[in-house]
């Protein structure tokens, strides 16, 4: 039948027509398919599964020509010349992120300060260091010089002061000495001594405030500026602070300075685990990851070999942090994700940008799939940080997520403080975790493959909450089994944490998915706070209690989440309901195929509910909604 009126609906009458059409061509396709009575199968296998079998792969095959920008994609190529290059972008930053994240474990290196009587050389130039500190410092009953104390100044000569010995003492006047270091930390570069002590505790929770504000802040900007603008944001404060931290000329400009690189440590971390998402595919997904954070533990060996060779602090920053100077050539060559941009409805923008990457892989895109991109609803456009409230599913997903990242934090951070209570080199408890995180990270693939993306994270989540559980149960008198076990706890949680990040990646949609890794990560961080906190009450139970009942939850809760192995990525809130998941997962619900349902009402059910799918994707103007309905019915 001829359609009337079609030349006076304008641009919208043939999408109309189209849509038409492809819902008759399913109807078609259902109609042609042969009753499960006359398929030829096994005796073991009964008709109604041989026929749902292969409704599922057909299904399957449709639901994989929705995503219009995955189809794209595979003509650009899963992994190319791009896509490599892309992640390779990604490696140094990761390695330069480590080194500023723990450059303070090295900062506060133990020191024995002296007062400075540099008064006596007044009376006699000529006095030895020896001799000076022998006549001006008191001594404790063992012999040895008292620190923070020093003699009394007087106005004798030397030979009435080494005939009379001084005996008034007092506290230091003129700063310290530190006769005995062969290092120059933070401690003696602006004498946090006798009094003026401050931990490196204090330091590492200003840090790990630093990481919850730019957890929030990094977030939020880049669903809102984007995923390139961002990661040029925060590497630029990351050169300014990270490399700047080398010139401070206070301890108070210090912590500062650590404040603003933590943050920069996170946007990174935020932008380029959105963009790495959304540009990659499949397992290529996964592997650019775990790569990236094996570059990362690799950082953390390559920060303790310099620590280890270079004798001044400013000297490891300045040596360090020159590396991030290379990376303004970002600008020119990191791409920006097509899918945010289409999210935010910069069509053309997007397409460009395909083409470009087409074109450096060597491939040619098709103009009828460039044509069949489109832009976003209104809905998606106002998408924000209260979805994750007003969203009831999403509401529930993020709460899953968080409960998880927190038990990690927990879990990570208190092995990380139980290694160094544990009074091992402090060389040592760093280059042999950076060295084992290399291959625990690379484990996933294999992990990955076997027991997909859920399967995975119970498996190094729970290893590892046991291993961090059994080192806080341990007596300390067992100092060698504490240590392997405290390892091997880091080794699986820094599995984990691989595993969620890309697991949470995939999770969380488009339009919001950097925000929700921003919240997430504040999670993380708020549970290693927590876990930090409670150890220094010195009370043992508390972060038993807090690891344990943390990580009870997580797992507990683990099996309510997705599995996202082989899934399209969502990119709007209506991606990620359980209304408008794809029909093949539909039909694998159990409820779907149950023994009461026969083959007829499946094929019903799955019919209505792709028409429906298919009803929301087309044009959402009223009119052409009811004379579609309408068309539909009288072809019924």
């Amino acid at each position: 039948m001829e359609p009337k009126g079609s030349a006076s609906e304008g641009p919208a009458g043939p999408g109309l027509w189209s849509e038409m059409a492809k819902k008759k061509s399913f109807k078609i396709e259902f109609k042609s398919h042969p009753h499960p009575r006359n398929l030829q199968h096994d005796g073991a296998e009964s008709p109604r599964c041989c026929s749902l079998d292969m409704l599922l792969q057909r299904l399957r095959a449709i639901d994989a020509q929705d995503d219009k920008l995955a189809n794209i994609m595979d003509v650009v190529g899963e992994f190319g010349t791009f896509q490599r290059r892309l992640v390779a972008l990604s490696f140094i930053p990761n390695f330069l992120s480590s080194f500023f994240m723990f450059a303070d474990i090295f900062m506060f290196a133990p020191q024995k300060p002296y007062c400075n009587t540099s008064w006596i050389l007044a009376v006699d130039r000529n006095l030895s260091e020896a001799e000076q500190m022998n006549l001006t410092l008191p001594r404790a009953p063992n012999g040895s010089f008292l620190t923070c104390l020093m003699y009394v100044p007087v106005d004798w000569d030397l030979d009435s002061t080494i005939q009379f010995d001084l005996n008034h003492t007092d506290s230091c006047q003129n700063g310290w000495i530190y006769p005995e270091s062969k290092r120059r930390s933070l401690i003696n570069e602006f004498d946090l001594v006798c009094g003026n002590e401050t931990s490196n505790e204090i330091v590492y929770t200003v840090f790990l405030a630093g990481l919850l504000t730019g957890a929030v802040i990094f977030g939020f900007i880049t669903d809102k500026l984007g995923r390139y603008p961002t990661i040029l944001l925060a590497l630029l404060e990351l050169a300014i602070f990270g490399f700047g931290t080398a010139f401070v000329s206070s301890f108070n400009q210090y912590i500062f300075f650590r404040f603003c690189v933590s943050q920069a440590v996170m946007g990174y971390a935020i932008g380029s685990s959105a963009l790495l998402t959304e540009w990659l595919m499949g397992m290529h997904r996964a592997h650019a990851f775990i790569l990236g954070h094996c570059f990362f533990s690799m950082g953390v060996v390559f920060l303790t070999g310099l620590a280890y060779s270079l004798p001044h602090w400013r000297l490891m920053f300045l040596v360090g942090g020159t590396p991030v100077f290379p990376l303004i050539c970002y600008i020119w060559i990191l791409p920006e994700s097509p899918r945010w941009l289409i999210m935010k409805g910069k069509l053309e923008e997007a397409k460009q940008m395909l083409c470009y990457a087409a074109a450096v892989n060597k491939k040619t895109i098709p103009l009828s799939l460039l044509d069949k991109l489109q832009l976003p609803g209104k809905k998606v456009a106002s998408a924000s940080i209260l979805d994750f409230y007003s969203n009831r599913y999403l509401r529930k997903l993020t709460l899953v997520m968080c409960s998880i990242w927190f038990a990690i934090g927990c879990n990570y951070y208190t092995l990380g403080l139980k290694t160094r209570e544990l009074g091992m080199n402090i060389y040592l408890s760093q280059v042999i975790p950076g060295m084992m995180e290399v291959p625990a990270r690379l484990c996933c693939i294999f992990l990955l493959e076997q027991f997909k993306r859920r399967g995975t994270l119970i498996m190094t989540l729970f290893q590892g909450a046991t291993m961090c559980f059994l080192s806080l149960m341990l007596p300390s008198e067992l100092k060698s089994l504490v240590i392997l076990i405290t390892l091997l706890g880091e080794f699986n949680l820094a599995a984990s944490i691989t595993m969620f990040y890309i697991y949470t990646s995939e999770l969380l949609p488009t339009i919001i998915r950097a925000t929700g890794l921003g919240l997430v990560s504040l999670i993380w961080v708020a549970g290693g706070i927590l876990s930090v906190t409670l150890i220094h009450q010195n009370i043992a139970i508390l972060p038993i209690i807090l690891c344990s009942l943390s990580a009870s939850v997580a797992l507990f809760y683990c099996s309510n989440l997705p599995e996202m192995q082989d899934q399209p990525l969502p990119d709007t809130l209506e991606h990620i309901t359980p209304q408008s998941r794809s029909i093949s997962e539909e039909l694998s619900n159990e409820d779907m195929l149950s023994d009461d349902m026969t083959e007829e009402v499946a094929k019903n059910t799955i019919l209505n509910s792709r028409l429906t799918s298919m009803d929301q994707d087309s044009l959402s103007s009223p009119p052409l909604q009811s004379k579609d309905e309408k068309i539909d019915k009288e072809e019924d």
